[in-house]
């Protein structure tokens, strides 16, 4: 999608774990070997697949949630986005300059300085030698390192490390940036200073892929949650909902543990369990009740009322009032109304003059929304209009008028 700065479409990702051979050899051995032409045993090996059939779409300016058990693939998959690995199978698309906190210090050599490194980083990051000079200032000061930027980095505390390196990917001006918990690292201050420095890229209209187990952060700056399980997209969408069932998963699996002694906790990567199917929801219409005033024998011509008692649930939209007359079962005529809003509600309908004849109807007060249903009640005991039976149904009220035609002899 055109619209989409990353996009993984079938994205497989496994690797081949070597079993280490229990077998010593010496010169002799392999000699011999050699001589009788036998084959050196290969080492036995399995495939650990960590990622399966995952398709994600991350629009542009987003800020996208991963969570997920240590193990899952979070971490494997951002590092399919960021190019380290290459998919085992399907395609990942990146449109944007990247730039990537996935493992602290990756990239720093310990023996140069914090100012080489800032120069070796960013240019690694897409940056021209002229760029960072222009931004090494700007660098270091957000860094706050001071001194101990002209000094090897092999002497840095790892909150140090941390700094430097979330300065540099932060001043590159990437338009995808991808986090993979580095910020849980350095003391508070630094960590508000980053999370604000975050936020500004957010407001700037960049993507911003972080993986996290602060599911609180997931759920207050993130505009989309993905929860990934077992080495598959589990569940994706609003950040609240996914987090509620990621949050109910892992409450599930220690209830099973302490009934068992074993559940998807007890190793990495198995996927925790299924949910129980949701209650269904609650009818959109709780309350439907009618009263009719004149119910019973009405006279023709008269007046009549219907009163309704209705309670709409939160979410119905665009819902209209419905009131059927009928007779045998079939609608002779239908008057209709916008519902009133959610809540609860006194709704009367009054018609001044009946205009039927003499015979029994029936009266239907139905709620309906998007051409279906949600609620229906009929009138007990409905109408009677009193008189003598009468072959039609509604009562034609005109003026007639006879004059004689033109040329016409009167009797």
């Amino acid at each position: 999608m055109s619209d989409s700065a990353i996009s993984l479409v079938g994205v497989s990702k496994s690797f081949r774990k070597q079993a280490v051979r229990r077998e010593y050899t010496t010169l002799k051995s392999e000699f011999v070997r050699w001589l009788r032409r036998e084959k050196q045993p290969d080492n036995p090996s399995t495939v650990l697949s960590v990622l399966r059939d995952v398709d994600l779409e991350i629009p542009r300016g987003r800020t996208v949630g991963l969570v997920g058990r240590n193990g899952s693939g979070k971490s494997t998959l951002l590092k399919l986005m960021t190019g380290i690995y290459s998919p085992t199978r399907g395609k990942v698309s990146v449109r944007g300059r990247v730039s990537a906190l996935l493992d602290l210090g990756a990239g720093f050599h310990p023996d140069f300085t914090g100012r080489e490194n800032i120069f070796i980083n960013a240019i690694i990051l897409g940056m021209s030698r002229a760029e960072v000079k222009q931004r090494v200032d700007d660098i270091i000061a957000f860094s706050e390192l001071g001194d101990f930027i002209d000094q090897p980095v092999r002497t840095y505390s790892s909150g140090m490390f941390m700094r430097l390196a979330f300065s540099v990917a932060t001043h590159v001006e990437p338009e995808i940036l991808i986090v993979d918990e580095i910020l849980a690292v350095g003391d508070a201050h630094f960590n508000k200073k980053s999370l604000g420095r975050m936020k500004e890229f957010k407001a700037s209209g960049r993507t911003i892929v972080l993986v996290t187990h602060d599911l609180n952060t997931v759920q207050e700056w993130c505009d989309h949650a993905v929860w990934i399980d077992g080495g598959r997209i589990r569940e994706q969408g609003a950040p609240a909902g996914v987090v509620r069932n990621y949050r109910a998963a892992i409450q599930l699996a220690e209830a099973q543990s302490e009934q068992t002694g074993q559940s998807a906790l007890s190793a990495p990567g198995i996927p925790l369990p299924e949910l129980p199917p949701p209650a269904p929801p609650r009818a959109a219409v709780e309350q439907l009740v009618l009263s009719g005033e004149g119910a019973g024998e009405v006279a023709p011509g008269g007046p009549v009322a219907v009163s309704a008692e209705v309670t709409i649930r939160e979410g119905v939209e665009k819902a209209e009032l419905v009131i059927s007359v009928l007779r045998s079962g079939q609608v002779l005529s239908e008057a209709r109304a916008p519902a009133p809003g959610p809540g609860r509600s006194h709704v009367r309908w009054t018609l001044e003059a009946l205009p039927l004849l003499p015979g029994r109807y029936g009266l239907r007060v139905s709620v309906v929304a998007g051409g279906e249903t949600l609620a229906a009640e009929e009138l007990k005991g409905g109408w009677s209009v009193t008189g003598a039976p009468a072959a039609s149904v509604v009562a034609l009220s005109g003026r007639w008028s006879v004059e004689p035609a033109a040329g016409a002899r009167a009797s």
